[in-house]
């Protein structure tokens, strides 16, 4: 019997393939709702699926290219108290960098998104990457400066 597949299955192929199975097993996949059976309507309805999936993930893409572009070179400004020799307190973190991005550019990025790989613990211009999206990484100034 041929099937389509509705999830990943072990041993037998990915969610979307359409596979040729023993009637038996096709048919204890059909009642758990795991597979339908490869009719003309079920093909049309998976390459309708797929299709709006694709343009779905170009939207994706656009919007995170649009986004770099807006983001890229602008800078955000952090102000920290500091010692005598120049020492701060504390760190700047990515949650402190993306309330920064909202206060000053009016914009709401994930820290998630912000590549950080530890806290900034020094004052000046530091450049941190922002991955938007697999294929689209923007970098942001953040400025850190001392608080008066």
């Amino acid at each position: 019997m041929e099937v389509i597949l509705l999830e990943d299955i072990r041993n037998v192929g990915k969610k979307g393939d359409q596979v040729k199975l023993k009637d038996g097993y096709a048919r204890a996949l059909l009642a758990k709702k795991q597979v339908v059976e490869a009719t003309a309507k079920n093909k049309n309805e998976l390459k309708l699926q797929q299709a709006h999936e694709d343009k779905m993930a170009r939207e994706r893409l656009e919007n995170a290219q649009k986004l770099a572009e807006k983001i890229s070179g602008t800078s955000v400004t952090i102000g920290l108290r500091c010692g005598k020799d120049g020492k701060i307190f504390g760190s700047v973190s990515s949650k402190e960098i993306a309330e920064a991005c909202k206060e000053q550019l009016d914009l709401e990025v994930d820290k998630k998104k912000l590549v950080l790989p530890e806290p900034i613990k020094e004052l000046g211009k530091i450049v941190v990457p922002l991955k938007l999206h697999p294929q689209v990484t923007a970098s942001l100034n953040v400025i850190v400066e001392e608080q008066k």
